[in-house]
């Protein structure tokens, strides 16, 4: 589904933040991307959307080369894709219903649909009876699930958690990878970008570790070793 092939990238002043990575993620995979801060792993994230391009190889998402695709090509790839930030990026004006409905609309969905589906969703990460609460009335841990069912109202591909957990405490970590698993299970890609020790050494997915810009090991059960 996605496939980096030799991919480097710097940037200005020969700032070197990923040199040479291949891989490739299958559909249905989870897989957690590690390593330390400035490791390349948000880079990483950025050249998948399209928002950056590699200074040397290819980015494929299916078929198709990031490189050479138009901007219409890399927008259809990123309705596919739906993607949970550090810091939510939540409408604060906007209600936990409005929230998600307001993702449905830029894409046009009408509302007989938007009044099905997004209660759906927010049944199953748990804040049906949030529906009517401002983000600043919800904790943490809330703020994070709602930003999951942003992520995933949509029907995306693939999910790209990243650093999800960074602003949670140890419990609500737990409650949000809970979350990314349950929808895994349920056909969808998951791609978690984290420096979150704990969570990969329970989790028992495929690790890829990048240290220096380069891909230091790939393991289908694998631990945050660095």
């Amino acid at each position: 589904m996605i496939k980096f092939n030799n991919v480097t990238k710097i940037y200005p002043r020969d700032t070197v933040v990923l040199q040479d990575i291949s891989f490739e993620i299958k559909e249905g995979e989870f897989v957690s991307i590690v390593g330390k801060s400035g490791a390349g792993k948000s880079t990483l994230v950025h050249l998948i959307l399209g928002l950056e391009v590699p200074t040397s190889g290819e980015v494929y998402f299916k078929d198709v080369n990031l490189n050479n695709a138009n901007s219409s090509q890399i927008q259809e790839i990123r309705r596919k894709i739906g993607v949970i930030h550090q810091d939510y990026k939540l409408l604060p004006q906007k209600t936990v219903y409005e929230n998600v409905a307001y993702i449905m609309q830029v894409e046009g969905r009408e509302n007989k649909e938007i009044a099905v589906e997004v209660p759906k969703v927010l049944e199953v990460i748990g804040l049906e009876n949030k529906i009517n609460n401002f983000p600043n009335q919800l904790s943490g841990g809330e703020q994070q699930r709602l930003a999951i069912a942003r992520a995933f109202v949509n029907n995306p591909d693939i999910i790209i958690a990243d650093e999800p957990t960074g602003n949670l405490d140890p419990y609500n970590s737990y409650e949000v990878i809970l979350l990314l698993q349950k929808i895994n299970k349920a056909g969808k890609t998951v791609i978690l970008a984290t420096h979150d020790r704990e969570i990969i050494n329970k989790l028992g997915k495929r690790v890829v570790t990048i240290e220096n810009g380069k891909i230091l090991r790939d393991e289908a059960e694998g631990r945050f070793i660095i």
